[in-house]
């Protein structure tokens, strides 16, 4: 992270929504995801970023929707830079209560966003509302109010799609490979595990699941350690703990990728989610 960067996160208590606000320079961070649903707007300058397998390109007034597992990276076009205020939605609380404003929403599905990028006044007034009193100490009315806000903008963007143990538009193969990394992230896996249970040789593997997900096996697996790293630091494991329980060589090496994907320390990250101090 360049030395004009910076970046503000905290996480809500009782809701586990995090709210970040940051400024980056020059490259931004890795290709990654969240398992959370990202809503946010840029205040300030270019915000280009490859997601969906487009170039997007979020400029100030443009909102920009995510959804859990979706690829993407960062990175600034100009010399100023961008700054964007975004919420992380936990992906449960999304569902449970998308559920309870949609009485007729259809069983055996999740909430989706149609389109990554739009323009809306009205959504980027709830997002900024939503943002504020999640982070300062408010009355508990005040704060269910404007995340009900919120929902209700949402909700003219998000359409709701079926749950599939298999997605009929990928190869088996790579849904196999996945399914296996998900079991067992924490295990030292090489490839050639994967190519048996996927029933190819590994280069076949290799290519189906790059054309799947977007990156190659050994990403995603790292991807994986690094979603289940956020949860553990938000309930005050340390660093050096979290990096044993999910396979990382040692805390460095877990805080280079850690670094590379969200711009801070697992450290940082720990002590804005849990109120304890750096370990």
């Amino acid at each position: 992270m360049s030395p004009q960067s910076w970046i503000d996160l905290r996480q809500d208590a009782s809701t586990g929504i995090e709210t970040i606000r940051a400024h980056f320079t020059g490259h931004a961070y890795d290709p990654h995801w969240h398992d959370s649903y990202l809503v946010g707007y840029t205040e300030q300058g270019i915000q280009q970023f490859h997601c969906r397998r487009e170039v997007q390109r979020s400029t100030p007034g443009k909102v920009f929707t995510l959804e859990p597992g979706e690829i993407h990276d960062g990175y600034a076009v100009a010399p100023e830079g961008f700054t964007y205020s975004m919420l992380y939605l936990d992906a449960q609380w999304m569902e449970r209560e998308l559920r309870a404003v949609f009485e007729d929403a259809p069983a055996h599905c999740q909430p989706g966003f149609a389109q990554t990028l739009r323009e809306d006044p009205a959504l980027i007034s709830a997002i900024g509302s939503a943002y504020t009193v999640l982070q300062q100490p408010e009355l508990r009315i005040v704060r269910q109010s404007a995340l009900d806000a919120l929902l209700a903008q949402l909700t003219a963007h998000l359409h709701w799609r079926a749950h599939h143990a298999f997605d009929p538009r990928l190869p088996l193969v790579a849904q196999r490979a996945r399914d296996y990394l998900h079991d067992h992230l924490d295990h030292d896996i090489g490839l050639d595990d994967l190519a048996a249970i996927s029933g190819v040789d590994r280069y076949r593997l290799t290519r189906a699941f790059k054309a799947a997900f977007g990156i190659a096996p050994h990403a995603y697996l790292v991807q994986m350690r690094l979603a289940r790293a956020r949860h553990l630091l938000a309930r005050g494991a340390t660093p050096a703990d979290v990096a044993v329980a999910l396979g990382f060589a040692d805390q460095s090496h877990l805080g280079r990728w850690f670094r590379r994907a969200y711009g801070l320390t697992p450290a940082h990250y720990r002590k804005r989610c849990s109120n304890l101090p750096d370990a």
